[in-house]
């Protein structure tokens, strides 16, 4: 499926910030179930982007702005080719061990609950993938989905004491739940082709679990499902601050307000499949 994405996304200041600096993570990488065929990230003030590469294997632009701004727009547009691999990421920048992912970050991590939850989500199975597919089903059962939550609502213990939250707060409890069982996961951010409703107006987020002779798995337990050809992968990380598609430091100014259009479609001639 060839997908196009323009993701537009607006910061205002009131008063103006004396200077910004920025980095941003919306550039996805090409993999064996994903093709870039074109992409831009722009901002509409005076400035470079500079690229690099983060210790995730994330593209990274950073810019800053040295003077007055009330108002800029960063966008994200492009076109993906994406094709369905029953979840599994193959071909993908690896720059650390699947092992380094076993330790706890800040938003997902296993309290008591989520580790007595994972332990019942699995019961008896003993195959790798079955208790992948078990923890998520689970979760997707437990939790009740809020399609306009953009931001995590803290860590995964405190998302899953409420049973709701955004895609966000799903992958959290997911990552925390398989890392107690001692699955290597991590955080994943992108886009999704939406089904009948408007797409959220940022990223969407799910997790990549590493199952023994697959390798890397991704897990929506929003939809109960591996990722297939609708999903593409942007960044990862130990959890959502690793994958923030906006780092902004500022000096001066008055509050920030942010506002994001996102669309997100099939090219002409697709079908969804």
């Amino acid at each position: 499926m060839r997908i196009k994405i323009s993701h537009q996304t607006t910061f205002s200041y009131a008063p103006a910030a004396r200077s910004i600096i920025q980095n941003l993570r919306l550039t996805p990488r090409s993999f064996e179930s994903q093709y870039v065929l074109r992409w831009r990230v722009g901002v509409d003030v005076d400035c470079s982007l500079r690229q690099s590469e983060d210790s995730l294997g994330n593209v990274v632009h950073a810019f800053s702005y040295q003077g007055a701004i009330e108002r800029f727009t960063i966008s994200a547009v492009g076109e993906v080719a994406a094709t369905d691999a029953v979840g599994v990421v193959r071909g993908a920048v690896e720059p650390l061990p699947a092992q380094m992912f076993l330790r706890a970050s800040p938003l997902a991590q296993a309290n008591g609950a989520l580790r007595e939850f994972a332990l019942e989500a699995v019961g008896a199975a003993s195959d790798p993938i079955e208790r992948l597919h078990l923890l998520m089903n689970a979760i997707h059962t437990a939790m009740a989905f809020e399609p306009q939550a953009s931001e995590a609502k803290g860590a995964a213990a405190e998302a899953f004491a409420l049973r709701r939250g955004g895609a966000q707060d799903y992958a959290h409890v997911f990552i925390a739940c398989a890392r107690r069982l001692g699955v290597p996961a991590r955080f994943v951010s992108g886009y999704l082709v939406p089904r009948d409703a408007p797409p959220p107006q940022g990223l969407y987020a799910w997790a990549e679990a590493e199952a023994p002779g697959l390798g890397w798995i991704a897990f929506d337990p929003v939809r109960d499902q591996c990722a297939d050809g609708t999903y593409v992968r942007v960044a990862v990380g130990f959890d959502a601050l690793g994958a923030a598609p906006f780092r902004v430091a500022q000096s001066g100014g008055g509050g920030e307000t942010v506002a994001a259009a996102v669309m997100i479609e099939q090219a002409a001639g697709q079908s969804q499949s």
